[in-house]
């Protein structure tokens, strides 16, 4: 095939993906629009600076797949409350806290195409704010009186702290095995999906079988979307994927393509590797994303989210069928397409 077939062929994938993906966002459009107000509403602060920087990260651009998630898995699990609107507004401000502290650990400025929020207001507000927003979803997750989905978050936001802590240990060491970083990822970013899809059963009153298949979808959905995501650092552009490229090595993150290359690279090409996630910085990203085309590391990554994406989908055969169902199966396949 020729390179201008490929490039046809890419975009036209994409285009596939991206109305794939609005169709999911049109079949929850009225759930999704009570979730933003209940958002707007729970934001709300006699502290202006926690409106004002809490509203301009919520109102970003995200793509909200978490609390989608919470959305389907319910409606697909045959619910018919209106906890899962409370519930997947509180994944969400899990997931918008998460986003805070990590932008100030990593020290970035740039997230969805702007400028964060400690860019803006400064790593003091940033952090305080996460705070805000950590506490104010555990007043609301109080409010659905299910102690099982309370147990649930607790332990979620428990780990989540354990793997930014994990993550912050593997800065600017080359020697990680990609063992340590399967358990970075599945703690820092797949638990939040996990919660998200089996919460979404727990409140339907499903069986132990279905809300642990329910976490395994979740689980392995999160593990294929934090792939991509580090495939995308080295293999898309600024506009596209909304931040800087080469953010993870700046860092001296060794993500999954770093480690695939350090374990197949010749020993000069392993040697310039482990220089530059030592350092940090991107004096040599070129020579860095070189060598990981090179011994196929992109491939790699996105072979192994394309077969967590399938896991998820398998995870999902106890559900009955319905248009929720088809729409968690579209997102599965979405985690691996995309290319932002």
């Amino acid at each position: 095939m020729t390179a201008s077939a490929n490039k046809n062929l890419s975009i036209r994938q994409k285009s596939t993906t991206d109305g794939d993906f609005e169709s999911v966002q049109e079949l929850l459009k009225a759930e999704t629009s009570a979730v933003d107000k209940l958002i707007l509403q729970r934001l709300s602060s006699e502290v202006v600076l926690i409106n004002q920087l809490g509203t301009y990260i919520v109102n970003s651009g995200g793509k909200r797949l978490r609390p989608m998630i919470v959305l389907l898995s319910a409606l697909a699990s045959g619910y018919k409350g209106d906890k899962h609107i409370l519930l997947a507004a509180v994944i969400e401000f899990i997931h918008t806290a998460t986003l805070l502290h990590d932008d100030v650990v990593d020290s970035s400025d740039m997230r969805r195409g702007k400028a964060t929020a400690n860019d803006i207001w400064g790593n003091e507000a940033s952090v305080l704010v996460g705070d805000f927003l950590y506490s104010r979803s555990f007043e609301m997750m109080v409010e659905a009186s299910n102690m099982h989905v309370m147990d649930i978050l607790s332990h979620t936001t428990n780990n989540i702290a354990e793997g930014e802590v994990m993550q912050l240990l593997n800065i600017n060491e080359p020697d990680i095995s990609e063992q340590r970083y399967d358990e970075v990822i599945r703690a820092k970013t797949a638990i939040l999906f996990d919660a998200a899809a089996r919460i979404g059963g727990v409140i339907s009153g499903q069986s132990e079988t279905v809300e642990h298949s329910l976490a395994s979808y979740g689980q392995h959905l999160g593990v294929a979307f934090q792939l991509v995501d580090d495939l995308l650092d080295y293999s898309s552009s600024s506009e596209a994927l909304g931040k800087n490229v080469g953010d993870d090595l700046s860092e001296g993150k060794p993500t999954l393509p770093l480690i695939h290359a350090m374990q197949h690279a010749s020993v000069k090409d392993k040697k310039t590797l482990s220089e530059a996630i030592r350092s940090g910085g991107l004096d040599k990203i070129n020579e860095v994303i070189a060598i990981i085309e090179s011994t196929d590391s992109l491939a790699y990554t996105s072979q192994r989210a394309s077969a967590e994406a399938e896991k998820a989908k398998q995870a999902l055969f106890v559900l009955p069928d319905s248009v929720y169902k088809d729409a968690m199966m579209t997102l599965a396949d979405f985690s691996v397409q995309r290319a932002y």
